[in-house]
């Protein structure tokens, strides 16, 4: 796969099933990749890059979207109803934007990054009155052999 040459115009995104499409304009293209260490976060494993709210807009199957939420129940997070895919979360810690899983934006996959960001949620920003802080870095490196 290959990096979207422009990520300043919308991209078009869908779930694992295609039932959920959408359109998403990233806040700074792809250099807002991160994980994220906290409980829900560990076990769902997405990279996630960043939208405002007003630049995301569903384009079918907004009624299989389903929304998950725990703890302070602040964050809201969306997936398919129908394959399960996480699409995208409103973010408790910046409710203006989503976070956006970057697998479900065409043509790009979580792969084509050798290096990302792993932020510390286990503790949340907001809990602790402070910024968000890196807890560490996933890397990933193509087995030459494979290509």
């Amino acid at each position: 796969m290959t990096l979207p040459a422009d990520t300043s115009q919308p991209l078009q995104a869908a779930c694992h099933c295609g039932g959920v499409r959408f359109t998403v304009l990233l806040t700074d293209g792809l250099n807002t990749a991160r994980r994220c260490n906290c409980s829900y976060c560990r076990m769902r494993g997405a990279v996630a890059v960043s939208a405002n709210l007003a630049d995301i807009t569903v384009t079918a199957g907004k009624e299989l979207l389903t929304r998950y939420q725990f703890n302070t129940g602040q964050a809201q997070h969306f997936f398919c109803s129908r394959c399960g895919i996480y699409t995208f979360h409103q973010r408790r810690s910046v409710p203006t934007q989503y976070g956006v899983n970057l697998a479900c934006i065409e043509g790009v996959s979580p792969f084509d990054l050798a290096e990302v960001a792993v932020l510390e949620g286990a503790s949340h920003p907001k809990d602790r009155g402070g910024q968000s802080l890196v807890a560490g870095w996933l890397r990933y490196e193509a087995n030459p052999d494979n290509l």
